[in-house]
């Protein structure tokens, strides 16, 4: 069978739905093709099943690229509150958790629907279940599978990144985009909990399920996230951790504040410095108490020198760990690295060298912080290429 259409999208995440409706609602005859049996499954596991749909505060800030002024014109374009004004016309219920962080009420489900009912109401035509066999191009683009040949002088590619290989990811983007020339920054897992080397693991393993406030940091982000740290079985991981990892880049030393505005050596003075026990005391207090007993074991305050007191707070502020690595692109929320943004149009995301062909979401080299920014990203570029295709 040979289908010809004038907007084919490979991929339907929340970037190639967003451009879907778009594309269609100006006239446009649009294909989207999925590779997994049914739309929209990584929308599905979000936000724990609530979709962190998008951010109130979003800003280039919150996006890490090779570029990181690129993500300007599609943040301008289409706004957290284009997208909450979406929310409302198809009366979703959503609350925010904290720092502008937008979720569901029910399910994750809802967003599913919304864009389903979007692209019925628009014409979209999408086709579950299809595996692209090659992609070529003459005066149009021909991507072939099993059983058909589409045909198309728009081509889209909107295939996620390598993240959560269970739910279907695959490197098939990346390789497409290489195929036609372009560049691409190497994907590394992003948001994604810390493994420990040998000799932390049988330090502080036994403490998993243990969770405490902290702010960390590494070099890149020296100003560091406040948030929860969670220990388990293999290292580190809560949302300091997650956000922290999309910075490091596989040697650096992780940096991290157990104890953040606490002044340690003042409370311990209060309290009269002559017993070591005192010390422990103040570290309970400061910290969960599996945590401040392991702490002083291992770092135990020598005396109680004014020396002393300095260097023991100092650790707890300065606590520097190297991990051995990160539990990989299995547990990644996102993929960092991608297409290069200097092969792309920032204001439509049309290849730079290849008419035609647009590259948007998570394949872009364009990541963005937890807490909703990841699908702000899709949606504001998916917006941008479906205004242009």
């Amino acid at each position: 069978m040979d289908t010809t259409c004038d907007t084919l999208i490979l991929g339907a995440g929340a970037a190639g739905l967003m451009c879907a409706i778009e594309a269609a609602k100006r006239g446009r005859r649009v294909l989207v093709l999925e590779r997994a049996e049914r739309i929209g499954k990584k929308i599905l596991i979000s936000g724990g099943g609530r979709c962190n749909f998008t951010n109130r505060h979003a800003t280039a800030d919150n996006f890490i690229s090779v570029n990181p002024h690129f993500v300007k014109s599609a943040l301008a374009r289409y706004t957290p509150t284009d997208f909450i004004s979406l929310i409302a016309k198809h009366r979703i219920g959503y609350h925010e958790k904290k720092l502008g962080q937008l979720f569901c009420d029910r399910s994750a489900n809802d967003i599913i629907q919304m864009l389903e009912n979007e692209c019925r109401a628009a014409g979209v035509t999408i086709q579950t279940n299809i595996r692209v066999r090659e992609v070529t191009r003459s005066d149009t683009f021909i991507v072939r599978t099993e059983a058909s040949t589409f045909r198309s002088s728009a081509l889209v590619v909107a295939t996620g990144g390598l993240s959560v290989p269970k739910m279907g990811a695959t490197s098939f983007g990346y390789d497409l985009a290489k195929q036609f020339g372009l560049t691409v920054q190497t994907p590394r897992p992003a948001l994604v909990p810390f493994v420990f080397s040998d000799l932390d693991r049988n330090r502080w393993c036994d403490l998993a399920g243990v969770s405490t406030e902290v702010v960390a940091s590494v070099r890149g982000r020296p100003e560091g996230f406040r948030e929860k740290m969670l220990f388990t079985h293999r290292g580190l991981s809560g949302p300091a951790i997650l956000q922290i990892s999309s910075y490091w880049h596989g040697k650096e030393p992780i940096q991290i504040d157990l104890a953040p505005d606490r002044e340690l050596c003042a409370e311990f003075k209060q309290r009269g410095y002559s017993e070591t026990a005192r010390w422990k005391n103040v570290l309970r207090e400061a910290l969960p108490q599996r945590l401040a007993k392991r702490w002083t074991e291992l770092h135990p305050l020598m005396g109680s020198s004014t020396g002393d007191l300095a260097d023991g707070e100092r650790k707890i502020h300065r606590w520097t760990i190297v991990p051995q690595g990160t539990e990989g692109f299995a547990k990644a929320e996102v993929t960092a690295g991608g297409v290069d943004t200097s092969e792309l149009s920032s204001r439509t995301m049309e290849s730079q060298r290849v008419a035609g062909l647009f590259v948007i979401g998570e394949v872009v080299d364009v990541t963005g912080q937890l807490g909703g920014f990841n699908f702000q990203w899709a949606w504001a570029s998916g917006f941008c290429a479906g205004q242009a295709v």
